[in-house]
């Protein structure tokens, strides 16, 4: 479905996966520390799939009471950072005129943690976009560290103006 003054990337051509730095995820979407979840995307496909890569370090703020004496990384982070590397996914997919719209999250189903994310993990956040229909987009997340799964869910969620 073609939305008026909407510029669509995707294409039929096999697109080559993309990489894109904290610079370039910044312009992307409005995330800003203490909040932004990923360091770097890596492997993004337009209208398809996009990995976020996140280096969780003692230093994150969160640590200083969840929890002090076992630092774990709170589960509705690891939600978060696959929102976030869903929302560069959307950006990327629909062009430039998207850079910096918010991305509200309508649903998350299904979600499993699996293990605690302590500091030192690195994970590796692949989404995978299910569909979309308008402005609402479902994904399917995952992550994982060492190769193993640590959390997963379903999300849907909705690009709007800032």
């Amino acid at each position: 479905m073609e939305m008026p003054g909407i510029v669509d990337n995707r294409s039929t051509v096999m697109e080559k996966p993309q990489t894109f730095d904290i610079e370039r995820i910044m312009q992307m979407i409005p995330h800003r520390y203490p909040f932004l979840m990923i360091d770097r995307i890596v492997d993004v496909v337009a209208d398809k799939t996009a990995t976020g890569i996140k280096n969780v370090s003692i230093n994150e703020h969160y640590f200083q009471g969840h929890f002090p004496r076992q630092a774990v990384m709170p589960g509705v982070l690891l939600i978060e950072a696959m929102a976030q590397t869903a929302a560069v996914l959307v950006v990327h997919t629909l062009g430039a005129a998207f850079e910096g719209k918010l991305v509200y999250f309508m649903s998350v189903d299904n979600c499993r943690f699996r293990r605690p994310v302590v500091p030192g993990d690195q994970l590796h956040v692949l989404v995978t976009k299910d569909r979309n229909r308008g402005m609402i987009w479902k994904f399917a997340g995952e992550i994982k560290v060492d190769g193993n799964v640590v959390a997963d869910a379903t999300f849907a969620a909705m690009i709007r103006d800032a």
